[in-house]
């Protein structure tokens, strides 16, 4: 297939552009560019705007319904990407669905969403719901826990801007750690029963069962992190580290090295009340949290940080 970059014109050109569902007029502009980069990051192909041989394969083998393209053509309002080579999508929910404020974070808490594995699912949940301007920053996408289907996962998503906040804790013994903490979801189902069921009910596929070197919080089966959920949870800790001057030793790897995992993913008093700083789970801020679990290789990435 012909190679496409803005500036092309020709026939090849309206072809890409009825693929993407945008007006065909056979010129290769800024709104088309940024049509294929939305494509692009839709089905996690590196977002340069160019139409290679992968962009090619993709578009005439996926039915894809692109949104209205505004009149804008900067792509930086769609991703932008980390020191870490990361892409993270901005895909926001309303403004009335988190808080405008900046305050300097001092946490990084880990959660799991016990939910589905599309991380634009839980950020459209969250601008749905009735619960108020509840949301994590982050949501990391991961596998369908029925059918295997992996189409995002890994993805990162930033469900509101950089410098706002939203309630993602609950109530603890701290009135400030909402407001001093990022969030991240990994999309994960959580416990499972003897026979791979979640609380839902729906039957986990064995190749998604991780079973514990012994139990926590009363189960030893759990809906595992994808090895991608892992290695982009790594790079987004890094760059959050990064950015809000956030020492990603203190907390869980502390008490991995002093505890063990299991204790160390557990309640711990110092965090319900704030006084532990930096890399935590939601579970060791509340008594009747289980996200996250220890999973071994999420421990051995923590430890490497």
């Amino acid at each position: 297939m012909t190679m496409l970059k803005q500036g092309d014109k020709g026939s090849e050109v309206k072809r890409l552009q009825n693929l993407l569902g945008i007006k065909a007029d056979g010129i290769f502009g800024p709104l088309t560019r940024k049509a294929v980069i939305r494509f692009q990051l839709y089905n996690n192909i590196d977002p340069d705007g160019v139409v290679g041989n992968q962009t090619w394969a993709m578009l005439l083998s996926t039915s894809f319904k692109n949104e209205a393209i505004d009149t804008s053509s900067d792509s930086s309002e769609q991703y932008f990407r980390t020191n870490y080579n990361q892409v993270i999508h901005k895909y926001y929910l309303p403004e009335s669905e988190y808080v405008q404020m900046k305050l300097k974070n001092f946490y990084i808490v880990l959660h799991h969403t016990a939910g589905t594995f599309n991380p634009y699912h839980i950020v459209d949940q969250w601008a749905k719901d009735n619960r108020g301007r509840i949301a994590t920053e982050f949501v990391i996408g991961g596998q369908d826990h029925r059918t295997g289907n992996d189409e995002f996962d890994g993805r990162v998503i930033q469900a509101f801007p950089y410098g706002n906040l939203a309630w993602h804790i609950g109530e603890s013994g701290s009135g400030n750690m909402n407001k001093t903490s990022v969030g991240i979801e990994l999309c994960a189902m959580g416990y499972l029963t003897s026979d791979y069921k979640t609380y839902v009910n729906s039957k986990v596929i064995e190749s998604q069962v991780i079973t514990l070197p012994e139990r926590f919080k009363g189960y030893i089966n759990y809906h595992s992190y994808s090895d991608e959920q892992i290695k982009e949870t790594e790079k987004l800790l890094r760059h959050i580290a990064e950015r809000d001057n956030i020492d990603l030793r203190l907390g869980l790897q502390q008490w991995i090295k002093k505890y063990g995992p299991n204790r160390a993913f557990d309640y711990h008093e110092e965090a319900y009340y704030g006084k532990a700083i930096g890399l935590l789970s939601h579970g060791n801020i509340r008594k009747d949290k289980t996200d996250v679990y220890p999973d071994p290789r999420l421990v051995d990435m923590i430890l490497s940080l």
